[in-house]
Parts: C-alpha cells; structure tokens; sequence
C-alpha cells in the first residue's frame, strides 16, 4: 500500500475510542503510514488539555502527531478567509501556555508541509518499483498487439508507410538469404537460375509470335484504320499478350521463394 492515513480524531474527546484510530490501525498495524491529526484543540474543557497524545505519549505512532484549529462556526458565519483563519491558528500555538512549546510542530501549515516531504520520500522510494511495472505492462501489451495484429491504416500516407516498411522488412530478410547470412541462398538461386527458365522454355512462343499469328494479331489492332508505317497497336497487343504468358511461371518462383523463407 502507498496511500497516506490521516487519522483525524478531535480532542475533546476519547483519543483510545475514536473510530479513526480504529480504522487505521486495521488496515496499517505498524503505524507506518498513519499521520494523526487532533482537531478541535481550542475546544476542550478548561484544565484539559492534548499535550500526551502530541507528543506520543497517549498512543504512540511512527509518525508525529499534529494538532490544527479550524474555522469555527462563528467564523464562517462571519466569512474569515483561510489567510486569517491560519494566521489566527498560528496565533493559539504561540500563545497558549500548554501547547506553547510544540507551536513550531503545530498547525495547518506545518501539517501541509510534513504530508508533501512523506509523500515526496515515498514517491522517490517507489520510483523504481512504479518504472520497472511501467515498462513490464508496455512490454506485455506489446506483445498482445504483435499476437493480435497491429491496427490497418486507414489514410493514405500511413498505408503507403506501412507497405514500405513491410518490403523492407522482406528486402533484409530476402538479402540475407541470398548473401548466406541465412540458410536457403542457394536454393533461392536455383529457383531463378534453374526453376524459372525451364518454365519460361515450356512457353509456347513459337506459336504465339508465328507469322500467321502475328499478322491476325496485328490486323485485328488496326481495326478500321489500317497502320500506314509502323503496327504500333498491334506490337503493343503482341506484348501484353506475350507478358500475360509469364504471369503464371513468375508466380510461381515467388511462391517458391516464400516458402524458403518461411522455412
């Protein structure tokens, strides 16, 4: 637990019966991070007064003890600021005959004052602890996110980002392969040097670029416009129809090539 307890209990009653005390000592048995605070000082009978529970006496805690006067009623009624409502509770310490001698330990201020050196001691005693469950729980969500897939990008810039990023990625990977870095060079070669060209032989180009064909290729480009010099159309027809033969042996070396990376 890193909280801080303020057991607040009022003077002019029991200190060994108050519920604040009670509550405090359930959940933190050591006293270690409970500040007792007395309020109500200016309201106790006359010929009484708190001094041993203060000082620790009456119930001892590991942590001093601090007494405080508040706004009364009257006050309030009356619209005392918190400036002069703390200057007047300065005022009661210094000059009351019993708790004269501990005014520099006494009051809002100095109450305010120890609470923040605490929770600074605390803070700086807990800095390491809270960084390393910072960074444990980026690492775990991290890795749910690698485990469930990163979000798809839906604008442009980002998009043409990732898909760079991913040939990159299979650019290092592919290099490695290929300069032995990795196991599996060799027979990546052998798909180019070996498996493509065999297809790419079995292709019937013969009769594909046969003068007959060539001639109902180019003629069926012309159309109505017969070509005066050159058969631009029809060359570029016989290209794209060549191209479109190498689609299937070139898909199937990329194939090959991503199962010998993923091996």
């Amino acid at each position: 637990p890193n909280c801080i307890i303020l057991a607040i209990s009022p003077a002019n009653q029991d200190i060994a019966t108050s519920d604040a005390i009670k509550l405090a000592r359930d959940v933190d048995p050591s006293g270690e991070r409970t500040f007792g605070v007395l309020t109500k000082l200016d309201l106790m009978d006359k010929g009484t007064n708190a001094v041993d529970v203060l000082e620790g006496r009456a119930y001892r805690l590991q942590q001093p003890w601090v007494g405080i006067v508040n706004r009364s009623q009257a006050d309030i009624n009356k619209n005392v600021d918190m400036i002069l409502a703390r200057r007047k509770e300065r005022e009661y310490f210094e000059t009351s005959p019993d708790y004269g001698h501990l005014a520099s330990r006494m009051g809002s201020e100095y109450l305010a004052k120890l609470l923040s050196e605490h929770l600074e001691l605390v803070i700086r005693q807990r800095i390491p602890s809270i960084i390393a469950l910072i960074n444990k729980t980026i690492d775990e969500l991290n890795a749910e996110l690698d485990r469930i897939g990163r979000p798809i990008a839906t604008d442009g810039g980002a998009q043409l980002y990732m898909i760079l990023e991913l040939c990159r990625a299979f650019d290092r990977v592919f290099k490695e392969h290929l300069d032995g870095g990795r196991p599996g060079g060799d027979r990546i070669f052998g798909v180019f040097d070996n498996q493509l060209p065999a297809a790419l032989k079995k292709l019937p180009f013969d009769r594909y670029l046969s003068l007959k064909n060539v001639q109902k290729v180019v003629t069926e480009a012309d159309g109505y416009q017969p070509h005066l010099i050159a058969p631009e159309q029809g060359y570029r027809r016989l290209i794209d129809g060549a191209i479109s033969y190498f689609k299937g042996p070139a898909e199937a070396s990329v194939d090959a090539v991503m199962f010998l990376l993923l091996l």
